[in-house]
This record gives C-alpha cells, sequence and structure tokens, in this order.
C-alpha cells in the first residue's frame, strides 16, 4: 500500500528486477489491477522492465472515495457536484505512486479508461513519462470511440452485489465486449471476477470513475502537446470503444504510431499479449535512442 496524498491510498504489486527502466500498468473503468494477467506482467518483466500494477482509487483495495455516484441525468449533461473527481485526479495519483515509489520517469501502459489515465499523465507530468501506450481508449471527444448502442445497458447497469450474481454478470460483459476473432475463456473470466469479488467488490466506485471520464471532456487539443514517444493500440472488432477511437488517438498525438489487432476486442486476451508485449517494447525503445540522441 503506497499513500499518495489527497486522502487517496493505492495498493500495488511489482514484477521483475527494480534496477531495470519502470513501467507502470493503468487499467480500465471498474478493473482491479489482477485485470493485468500475472503472466502478461511477467512476460513485460522478461523483456527487460520493472513493472508495477495497482488499483485505481475506487477500485480492488485502493481507498474508495465517498459521495453517491452520478446520477444518469447528470451523466447526460456533463454536470458533476462538486465531489466528482476527474481523470487529472486519476493522473496526479499515478504521478504520486511514481514519485514515492522513486520509479519517473516510467514507461506508462493503460488499458481503456487507463489509457484516458496514462494520456492525462503525460499531458500534465511529462517529465515522468518516459513512453505511452494507450491500449483500446480513446480522446473524450463525443465522436469518437462510441459504443455499440448494445452495449450501453452493460455501461449503465449496476453489477449484483451478491457473488455468484456478480461473477455470471461480470461473464456477459465480456462476453459481450471481448474479442470475437480470438479464443475466449469462460473460466478465467469466471476465475478474475471472483477474486475481484473477494479483494474489494465496489459498484458505486464505478459509477464515479465513469463520472470520471464524463467530467473530463474532450482531450484532443492537450494531446496534440504529448512528446513522449507513443503507442495507440486498439482492436479491430471493439464494441465498447469503437476503432475510431484509437484512430483519433494516433491522430492527436504527434508521431504517435497505431497498432490495429486483428479480431481483438475490448480485452486483452492471451492471444494478443505478443503483439501488445513487442509494441511496448518497441515504443519503449524508442523513448531510449531519443534520450540518446538528445544527449549526443
Amino acid at each position: 500500500m503506497c499513500d499518495v496524498g489527497r486522502g487517496v491510498t493505492l495498493c500495488y504489486e511489482s514484477f521483475g528486477s527494480e534496477s531495470d527502466p519502470p513501467l507502470l500498468l493503468i487499467m480500465g473503468l471498474g478493473v482491479q489491477m489482477i485485470g493485468w494477467h500475472e503472466d502478461f506482467c511477467v512476460q513485460l518483466a522478461d523483456r527487460g522492465f520493472h513493472v508495477v500494477r495497482f488499483d485505481n482509487r475506487d477500485v480492488g483495495r485502493s481507498t474508495k472515495m465517498k459521495g453517491r455516484p452520478p446520477t444518469l441525468s447528470q451523466m447526460a449533461t456533463r454536470r458533476f457536484g462538486p465531489e466528482q473527481y476527474t481523470l487529472e485526479d486519476m493522473a496526479d495519483d499515478a504521478e504520486a505512486l511514481l514519485e514515492a515509489l522513486g520509479l519517473q520517469p516510467a514507461h506508462i501502459v493503460g488499458a481503456s479508461m487507463g489509457g484516458m489515465i496514462g494520456q492525462t499523465l503525460a499531458v500534465r507530468h511529462p517529465e515522468s513519462v518516459r513512453s505511452l501506450t494507450s491500449i483500446m481508449s480513446s480522446t473524450g471527444n463525443r465522436f469518437a470511440g462510441q459504443p455499440k448502442l448494445g452495449i450501453y445497458r452493460y455501461l449503465l447497469g449496476q453489477a449484483p452485489r451478491e457473488k455468484e450474481a456478480y461473477i455470471d454478470f461480470a461473464e456477459r460483459v465480456f462476453t459481450a465486449v471481448g474479442s470475437p476473432g480470438m479464443p475466449r475463456d469462460a473460466s478465467y473470466i469466471r476465475e478474475r471476477a471472483a477474486r475481484s469479488f473477494d479483494r474489494g467488490h465496489n459498484p458505486s466506485g464505478t459509477g464515479r470513475q465513469l463520472g470520471a471520464i464524463l467530467a473530463s471532456g474532450d482531450r484532443t487539443d492537450q494531446l496534440r502537446g504529448i512528446k513522449a514517444p507513443t503507442l495507440v493500440i486498439h482492436g479491430t472488432r471493439d464494441r465498447l470503444v469503437s476503432p475510431s477511437g484509437g484512430r483519433a488517438t494516433a491522430n492527436a498525438i504527434p508521431g504517435a504510431e497505431l497498432l490495429k489487432i486483428e479480431g481483438m476486442g475490448h480485452d486483452l486476451p492471451p492471444a494478443a499479449w505478443d503483439q501488445v508485449v513487442d509494441g511496448i517494447v518497441r515504443t519503449a525503445a524508442r523513448a531510449d535512442r531519443d534520450v540518446d540522441r538528445a544527449a549526443a
């Protein structure tokens, strides 16, 4: 556990040698750090990174914030109360974690909302970001990355509070948004859901995180100022954040590379890991080359 200030404590875990370049993994809406599979983290560590994953505020074992989640009316009008935090607050949490652990600057990898947090971190704290990989994310523009109509019921519905019902709900969600062009392991989805429930089930926190996304608005103009080498990864079959979100992100960030993964939806199936890890390694190497050129 790490106290990052402003009343927030974050739960984190690391993989690999502390002497290797640090890499921070930031997970998405309502998903705990175990959404980054241990084998995926080890695969990154084996490629030469000191990998850190953590629970964002309002999820898992990190601090549960106070206040009611936003109402449907507030989300529709983008008018929130003073208690609603933003992606900027969540990016500052990540920055404070890096500082407390002595990991600045780090390679930043974020998935979905985690990609939005990573983008915001690169805007607000560029000195702390060696490279950025934004996976299945978007810019906050209302005309890019919108879900398919049939997905809204999962976004707006609240997860059950009873364990078995929650596990069933999680399986339905990840079946709906997952990768139709890649093998799906229902037992893995159910195992992660059960672990997440036991670690800390917090439906209200997911609502507040969704409020943070909506309250933060369109980042497109801010993203144009990112100088860190950036990779944007998006599945061609993503129904939760449509591929237009990835294209908009890559178009907004100068020099960003766009990697499209055929058949991938809004998840990180093992069949996609090699492409994702290779992309992260390639982007990190690009950052190192930029540093070498600057020093020459």
